[in-house]
């Protein structure tokens, strides 16, 4: 057991370095940079996400074949000493390989630096946002989960009746609802937009939050978070609960139960003294998964939509403005949290489970 875990601690090295590596070299290929966002900063260009190419365009129309000896687009008529010291605030005048090599020495210390254009540490940046995504993965999981197993079990017990077919209806009608769709519908009838102004609109907490008391604040958080969380769980309902109500059904149909069955015990203590722990295998191991997931995906729009100032707009807004520190940044911490995530699920499996040996199913 701590020979495996150590082994796919090691591994975490090599994985994050590759991960690391590609998306380094990936960026050094993309179009723009910091340097040049500033470059058409000071030709009075747009800098936005949709006219960086055309501010180019016009910088090279205005320059003719000069551009083709500049290092930078749209730099024509621009000191090269301040070109240089653009390079030097941001890390430019280095060669490539050593820019990198020194960005993986310092994240391996946890030292991420500084925001190229918020003037903020990068770390005390991400820990800044990082309580609105989690609020939503947290409560996304739970939330699916706390539906979606009892939902599961009661479809494996009525298995091909009209409440099997039905509820199978409404949660694959659920699943193929894109999550930031159903958020706008939400908005739209119960909050503010056409018909109801039941739930608040923006942020985690209201405005006087500080002065409520201790239970009100709790009312207050939670009447904040209902509907984002709601928008993002939507998708979930289907997988999970498909999957509890398969995994029941399969040891539902196995010899152990029809001997429990025989020696007279009753339905309920056959399925959840017995079958239970074994259905739910699966299931419950994927949590720590199931909260990854809901933490990363989906959270961009649904931030937007709710105007939630976390992670996932943070780190669109960094790779649109080139701030390649919060992207780096935010790439390795995901990384990290991604790889512990999984070595966590596996030895959730060996908790559920002692029967699993770990060194077996390697050899194996």
């Amino acid at each position: 057991m701590a020979a495996y875990i150590l082994r796919r601690l090691l591994l975490m090295i090599p994985t994050i370095f590759g991960i690391m590596a590609i998306s380094f070299a990936i960026v050094q290929f993309a179009p723009g940079g910091p340097v040049e966002r500033i470059i058409a900063q000071l030709q009075g260009h747009d800098v936005g996400a949709t006219a960086r190419f055309s501010s180019v365009n016009d910088a090279m129309s205005q320059t003719g074949s000069a551009a083709a000896n500049s290092k930078y687009r749209g730099a024509q008529g621009l000191d090269p000493e301040f070109i240089a010291e653009l390079e030097r605030q941001f890390g430019f005048d280095k060669p490539v390989h050593e820019r990198f090599f020194k960005m993986i020495y310092d994240y391996a210390r946890f030292d991420f630096g500084e925001s190229y254009y918020r003037d903020v540490a990068v770390i005390d940046l991400i820990k800044e946002k990082l309580p609105v995504s989690i609020t939503l993965g947290l409560w996304t999981t739970l939330l699916t989960y706390l539906i979606s197993i009892p939902l599961g079990i009661a479809k494996a017990r009525r298995d091909g009746t009209a409440f099997d077919i039905w509820t199978s209806g409404v949660i694959i009608i659920g699943y193929a609802i894109p999550g930031f769709l159903f958020a706008v519908a939400l908005i739209v009838f119960f909050a503010g937009g056409s018909y109801f102004d039941w739930f608040p609109l923006r942020g985690l907490t209201s405005e006087n939050w500080q002065e409520l008391g201790f239970f009100a604040r709790i009312g207050d958080y939670l009447w904040h978070i209902f509907l984002p969380v709601l928008a993002l769980s939507i998708g979930g309902f289907a997988t999970t609960s498909l999957l509890t109500k398969n995994a029941f059904l399969d040891e539902i149909r196995k010899q152990y139960v029809t001997t429990a069955r025989a020696k007279g015990l009753t339905e309920g203590r056959v399925l959840y003294g017995h079958v239970f722990r074994n259905a739910m295998l699966i299931v419950i191991a994927g949590f720590p998964g199931a909260f990854i997931g809901a933490f990363f995906t989906g959270s961009l729009l649904i931030e937007t939509i709710f105007s939630l100032d976390g992670l996932g707009l943070l780190s669109y807004e960094s790779i649109i403005n080139r701030d390649y520190p919060v992207v780096f940044a935010s790439l390795y911490i995901f990384g990290l949290i991604g790889l512990v995530v999984t070595l966590i699920s596996d030895l959730t499996y060996m908790w559920i489970d002692p029967r699993i040996d770990f060194n077996a199913r390697e050899a194996g």
